[in-house]
């Protein structure tokens, strides 16, 4: 972990993207562990951000919230001059593969410009103060611009050539590349971080794990793409959140660090093992064994094979490792999920639904 907090400077803090699922995990869990740094989140509030994730810390002394898009320069200049803010968590994205498959346009938009508005107006602030060495823009990226993996190959490292095979990935491959740039050309103080499939508290229905544990819930099928053979790599969230603490305050600048979860699970194991799970803890479901309501569906085009993650170099040189086990993690997000009813049923919109219908026919 990273130093005493007794011992730091606070810092001044901007969060791209701080109301979404691991942006706002990220936000909870830095306002708790560093209650005298400045945390000012920009969230453009799309589908996917939701505001009442943040309601523990309204009205807190050091934490602000903004509503804007990351591509509105003049507000990220405001931003930077009024808080004179330090660090950059940049979590803001378009992040859903099948979203991106239906209408990429939105996705080159947020992740590519808004990334580029941002390092643009961050390199100019740098400038202005004197370019201090203590000034981070730590970009918040994925696994999935690596590509795809066979059953055999060695999990992906920092140096596992790009080959992105969604608009989504292709994206975020261009907003890495770009922020790596504005280091090797300007100088400035970045690190990337390359992420595993993430799980956990307040993520939006549509991703696979809350997807199935909601659908079981409510009684309707549980989609599996193809034939369920395709491997991730899971990453507690909270565990991705203390990585992300390591590595903003001793990462070196210039750096990309691979964060895993050392969980690797097929897609059909990780659902069977979810019903296994609701079937356990939901005393009320409407289908019972839940696995009934598997349902393999035409898969998606380009769904790539297997993804992993090669850790080593973020364990051994900054010394963090992940310390919950998929098992854990599930069954605590699965308890979320049933507890917390009122954060995600407002979620289930006749938008969401029309979405959910047009992918899952």
């Amino acid at each position: 972990m990273p130093d005493s907090t007794s011992t730091r400077i606070p810092r001044r803090l901007l969060v791209t993207g701080g109301a979404g699922f691991i942006g706002s995990n990220y936000v909870l869990y830095w306002c708790q562990r560093y209650p005298d740094d400045r945390v000012v989140v920009l969230d453009a509030l799309t589908y996917a951000g939701n505001r009442r994730t943040l309601q523990s810390l309204e009205g807190k002394e050091n934490f602000r919230f903004v509503q804007g898009d990351i591509c509105d320069r003049a507000l990220i200049d405001s931003l930077l001059e009024e808080e004179d803010v330090d660090a950059i968590a940049h979590f803001a994205a378009e992040s859903h593969v099948d979203r991106s498959i239906l209408g990429p346009g939105a996705f080159v938009q947020t992740n590519v410009v808004g990334t580029f508005t941002l390092l643009e107006a961050f390199r100019q602030r740098w400038g202005a103060k004197g370019k201090p060495d203590t000034y981070r823009f730590h970009h918040v990226s994925t696994d999935e611009v690596y590509g795809s993996l066979g059953p055999t190959d060695p999990a992906f490292s920092e140096t596992t050539p790009y080959s992105p095979n969604s608009p989504y990935s292709a994206s975020k491959a261009g907003s890495d590349h770009l922020v790596r740039a504005y280091h090797h050309t300007y100088g400035l103080p970045t690190l990337i971080t390359n992420c595993s499939n993430n799980y956990g508290a307040y993520q939006f229905p549509e991703k696979l794990i809350p997807l199935m544990c909601i659908n079981a819930l409510i009684g309707k099928q549980l989609p599996v793409y193809g034939d369920g053979q395709n491997v991730r790599d899971w990453l507690f969230v909270i565990d991705h959140c203390t990585a992300l603490d390591v590595v903003l305050h001793r990462g070196t600048p210039g750096e990309t660090y691979n964060i895993g979860g050392n969980n690797e699970v097929k897609n059909i194991d990780l659902v069977q093992t979810l019903c296994k799970l609701m079937d356990e803890l939901a005393p009320d479901l409407p289908v019972r064994p839940c696995s009934k309501l598997i349902t393999f569906v035409k898969d998606r085009p380009g769904h790539d094979r297997r993804y992993a993650i090669n850790s080593t170099k973020l364990q051994t040189e900054l010394g963090w490792s992940p310390s919950v086990t998929v098992e854990q993690g599930l069954r605590q997000t699965v308890e979320w999920y049933l507890s917390n009813r009122s954060w995600w049923e407002p979620l289930l919109s006749e938008e969401y639904q029309a979405y959910y219908r047009k992918v899952y026919a």
